[in-house]
């Protein structure tokens, strides 16, 4: 553990180097610093087996899923939809996305016309569906069960919103992850711009915990928060990373994103102000891990980590989920465990896709 601690401190898997110029080693807050170390060296590690549900209830014939997506420009959402799509074949569904859009407007009427097909189960995907109050009774009063992705903070059965359970890694780890990525990665001593959508309660809370975290370390210097709506990103994030690149110049080490997208919209801004795709600044997502993000960790083009969600197994737990309701039965209670990519531990994938979920599923649902 402390050998792979080192080494980020080297620079988090060759991704950068250890120290801003001019900073010490263990910047002003050594205590901080060697806990995100180990904690980092840690969350890097791969190669752990399946350690989510292995029982349940056998599959439930006949039923059909809508899943209706916050935009499906969100590379999460849609991950989590392509998995949605993959399970519902495997246990013998039948599955529709409508894509909301991105506004609030486009979701309304996107959730509105899940429940007028009456489906046997609706997907929130990636919204808050107390924005959707209306839409979220009458799914209630239809006896239309809901499941949420990234649709609340917390993992787990919601009564307010009324969710059989919502799906997604603890946003405090993710958060805290991710921050002490940046503090192991700078030495304790970095200049970092954090990247959120205050739009969306998850990405609100996410950003707030990433920044108390942060303040854990009085050597990194949080330069400034940027919030920017997710489809927003296309436009603003480029003329946004100008203004920083021109605000802080050198102070700017590093950036952490709620979402790596917004990573694609920086790069060109970063490539024409000349700034090497390997940073600085060097640059984490706090979260999804699509394909395009893996692809700029591994070419090191402007992205050097990312805190990804397992996007497929989500997809998946999803579709067991709605399983155990038809039949009955509680949610099964799994959270995915944190993990950090880097190029240093990719191995070359597109995505991080845990090994055994599949199998496992197929077992409970067919006995396969």
């Amino acid at each position: 553990m402390w050998a792979a601690a080192s080494a980020l401190a080297a620079g988090c898997g060759g991704d950068g180097s250890a120290h801003p110029s001019g900073s010490a080693p263990g910047g002003g807050c050594p205590a901080a610093l060697a806990r995100a170390k180990e904690a980092v060296g840690r969350a890097e590690r791969t190669g752990a087996g399946w350690n989510g549900p292995t029982t349940g209830p056998a599959a439930v014939p006949g039923k059909s899923l809508v899943y209706v997506a916050q935009t499906m420009t969100n590379p999460g959402v849609a991950g989590v939809a392509e998995g949605v799509r993959e399970a519902a074949a495997a246990i013998g569904w039948q599955v529709r996305v409508i894509d909301g859009g991105g506004t609030p407007a486009g979701i309304e009427a996107a959730l509105s016309e899940a429940v007028a097909l009456r489906p046997s189960g609706i997907v929130i995907g990636g919204f808050d569906p107390r924005l959707t109050a209306q839409q979220t009774r009458r799914a209630q009063a239809e006896g239309i069960p809901l499941v949420g992705w990234h649709a609340v903070a917390s993992p787990g059965p919601s009564t307010e919103p009324p969710l059989f359970t919502n799906i997604t890694t603890r946003v405090e780890e993710v958060a805290g992850i991710s921050a002490d990525w940046v503090i192991a990665r700078s030495g304790g001593a970095g200049g970092v711009v954090v990247f959120t959508d205050d739009s969306i309660p998850f990405a609100r809370t996410k950003a707030e915990l990433i920044r108390r975290r942060l303040a854990g370390c009085p050597g990194v210097d949080l330069l400034a928060s940027s919030n920017i709506p997710i489809p927003d990103a296309g436009q603003r994030v480029p003329q946004e990373v100008s203004s920083l690149l021109s605000r802080f110049r050198d102070r700017w080490t590093d950036s952490i994103a709620v979402n790596d997208l917004y990573f694609a919209d920086a790069a060109p801004a970063l490539r024409a102000a000349g700034r090497p795709g390997g940073g600085p600044p060097f640059n984490i997502g706090a979260g999804d891990g699509d394909p395009s993000a893996f692809q700029r960790i591994n070419s090191r083009g402007f992205q050097a980590a990312t805190v990804p969600e397992p996007l497929s197994q989500q997809g998946w737990q999803v579709v067991d989920e709605f399983n155990r309701a038809f039949a009955g039965r509680p949610a099964s209670g799994y959270v995915a465990p944190v993990h950090v990519v880097t190029a240093g531990n990719s191995g070359g994938a597109s995505s991080w896709d845990p090994k055994g979920y599949r199998e496992a599923y197929r077992r409970i649902w067919h006995g396969e």
